[in-house]
């Protein structure tokens, strides 16, 4: 009988991690509790921030049936066994906690609110698993079999991260895991080599590659269509894209995302269409019908130790990419064309013309990521965990 989950991640919903990914692969065949996020930052007085924070202390525990209009993630009916099978808790808690007494308050105060959830779920031996440093001190609240961290991002590096309260946690967290799992290979070093393993990221093939419709709110003017969906932050680089942009008034560039930065010089632009935010489930009908999908990011540190989802997910729709230089972009040279420079961007943009018209290239893309599934990832998580 498999180990249950208690997991400390981001909240549950919108454009899904890779937590999200695997754990839904995991609870098909064994409990889990979720726990939203309990920050990596002490909230700040505006508005967005506060916003979030009375979300935070208003929501209630929600289950599968609750939160299954909002989030095409969670695991459907047929995937669960029981009501009690897949739970989210909303914690109301002090995120990103920095002196003593803050942690030990945040601490009591979140246990109160999850130990009798735990218990009336009735746990197989949990593992707890955490992919948030700042969790570190509930490690061996839950009485559970093992403490798995799955470090996705380069927290050093991370913009809007308490960062000396977030490394001196991940240090805590380090020594106390029993298995330490990086989605890159850049993040190996950090951390004990006896007991850390290298998990890239996987895809939802079926999703990507399957074809659909053309969604109906997708630019159709008659141009070529440069396509990004993502968070819009800070790892964008905005003079890189509005050099391009203006270069090529017969294309059209359009971003899907919440907008988190300002991208007023962007959406001032007559070629440009920021279309908010769309469920993951219906990317495909965005990315797999325009010209060619692109990730123009900066270079800093976390970039650098980036593996992103969509880059998979760009490959099994089958699209022309085009980026910037960053080393997860190395294992598919020659299949990917990479641009620094406005000059460099609108010739690789120019190339993608043709390259949609060879009949063979999307299926070329495809067939890189078509073994790389999401259920094969959490296949290998499965033993990784059962063996602990």
């Amino acid at each position: 009988m498999h180990h249950d989950l208690i997991v400390f991640a981001e909240d549950w919903g919108g454009l899904p991690s890779s937590t999200q990914h695997i754990i839904k692969q995991l609870a098909k065949t064994r409990k889990v509790v979720w726990i939203n996020s309990i920050g990596l930052r002490q909230p700040t007085l505006n508005m967005r921030d506060i916003k979030r924070l009375w979300e935070k202390l208003t929501a209630s525990k929600l289950n599968v049936d609750d939160s299954q209009q909002h989030n095409q993630c969670i695991p459907q009916q047929n995937e669960i066994h029981g009501d009690q099978h897949f739970q989210v808790i909303n914690p109301r808690t002090l995120p990103a906690p920095r002196s003593r007494l803050a942690r030990y308050i945040a601490k009591k105060l979140l246990l109160k609110q999850i130990l009798p959830i735990i218990k009336k779920s009735q746990l197989n031996n949990p593992i707890l698993w955490t992919s948030l440093p700042t969790a570190v001190d509930f490690a061996g609240c839950f009485d559970e079999a093992a403490l798995v961290y799955y470090c996705g991002d380069d927290f050093s590096g991370l913009a809007g991260v308490d960062h000396d309260t977030v490394a001196q946690r991940e240090h805590e967290l380090s020594e106390k895991a029993d298995l330490i799992m990086v989605s890159s290979p850049n993040l190996l070093p950090q951390f004990p080599a006896e007991n850390t393993q290298l998990l890239t990221h996987g895809v939802d093939y079926a999703l990507f590659a399957t074809p659909v419709e053309r969604a109906p709110d997708l630019p159709n003017d008659g141009r070529n269509i440069a396509g990004f969906y993502g968070s819009i932050s800070q790892w964008l680089d905005i003079e890189l894209l509005l050099a391009t942009i203006q270069k090529m008034p017969h294309w059209h560039f359009v971003f899907i995302g919440r907008a988190v930065i300002d991208v007023s010089k962007l959406a001032a632009l007559e070629n440009v269409t920021f279309l908010g935010e769309r469920p993951h489930h219906r990317l495909p009908a965005y990315c797999q019908h325009w010209t060619a999908s692109i990730l123009p990011f900066v270079d800093n540190a976390q970039i650098q130790s980036c593996n992103p989802l969509k880059l998979k997910e760009y490959l099994a729709a089958g699209r022309p990419i085009v980026c910037t230089d960053f080393k997860a972009i190395h294992a598919h040279r020659g299949l990917v064309q990479i641009a620094n420079s406005s000059d460099a961007m609108v010739e690789a943009l120019t190339s993608c013309e043709y390259l949609q018209e060879i009949d063979l290239f999307p299926e070329t893309l495809r067939n890189r990521v078509i073994e790389k599934s999401w259920a094969s990832r959490a296949g290998q998580v499965s033993t990784w965990i059962e063996q602990l």
